[in-house]
């Protein structure tokens, strides 16, 4: 059972907060679109199936769905929540065009973002949606100058689920290409390819991921936050977290008490969101140039 629940809504786009109690391993029926749509997923994970590739849905890859492509979901890990983001007409989407993938890669200062932007509450400031909006278009514009990779995209898959679910033997690069029945060279360059990044970065990007959704809920003993996720450290956790977000713990956590605390800019929010725009932000037609 999906429940939706209104954000924001403009003449150009809609953002709607999506909540799935679905809990089944096998495939729903499938779904079509009359409009382009990413789903951002803030927690849990699923499967989907569309375009002939099945992929797996978390906080670090989203999903592009566009208008005809037929898309079947599966739910072996339980419910979800989302944020999905729905454009109106044909004024935004131009920047989707090229994709080729559902897949949309998330690093984390898109995912920080959508945190923010979720802590703003149902009258979300501009500047919240303005900077998602902004990261989305350019993880897209830059998975679509990436070339076609060579190597098994299902061993890229296995090897991601495997991280995801925690794995006992998948905390190294050889104990996880032992498991996957593969060579660690061969493991680590095919991940490399269909990813983006290395095997140990993508691990440790999952654990910032992690780390801001326990922020998010409350979190503020570091130490203990560290030591839970697998660091092995605190000092260790602001490392990763800097390398990744451009932040430090500290301040991840003053920038989420700070969007939970602060009202939106009434008139600003208002008028971005009344029927009186007629044309996209200046920002996005800058992006797109």
């Amino acid at each position: 059972m999906r429940t939706a629940k209104r954000l924001v809504e403009s003449p150009h786009f809609m953002i709607n907060v999506v909540e799935c109690e679905d809990d089944h391993a096998g495939w729903s029926v499938p779904e079509t679109s009359s409009a382009a749509e990413i789903v951002l997923v803030r927690r849990g994970r699923f499967r989907l199936d569309s375009q002939g590739r099945r992929m797996t849905a978390e906080p670090t890859v989203g999903y592009l769905h566009r208008p005809g492509w037929e898309i079947r979901f599966a739910h072996p890990a339980g419910g979800d929540v989302c944020t999905s983001i729905t454009f109106v007409g044909d004024a935004l989407t131009a920047g989707l065009d090229a994709a080729r993938s559902p897949a949309v890669h998330v690093d984390a200062r898109l995912e920080l973002a959508h945190h923010l932007l979720l802590r703003t509450g149902a009258d979300p400031d501009f500047a919240a949606v303005e900077a998602v909006l902004d990261l989305l278009l350019l993880a897209l514009r830059e998975q679509s100058r990436d070339a076609p990779s060579p190597g098994r995209r299902e061993l890229a898959d296995h090897a991601r689920e495997a991280i995801l679910s925690g794995e006992p033997d998948c905390a190294d690069l050889v104990a996880l290409a032992r498991r996957l029945g593969t060579s660690p060279a061969h493991l680590s360059r095919t991940f490399r390819h269909h990813v983006g990044m290395p095997l140990s970065r993508y691990r440790n990007r999952v654990r910032v991921s992690r780390a801001l959704t326990r922020m998010d809920q409350g979190e503020t003993n570091l130490a203990a936050l560290a030591a839970g996720l697998g660091f092995s450290d605190q000092a260790h956790l602001t490392r990763v977290m800097r390398d990744e977000l451009g932040h430090t713990p500290g301040r991840v956590l003053t920038l989420l008490a700070s969007a939970s605390q602060s009202a939106p800019v009434a008139s600003r929010s208002a008028s971005w969101a009344s029927s009186s725009i007629r044309k996209p932000p200046d920002w996005w037609c800058q992006s797109r140039a």
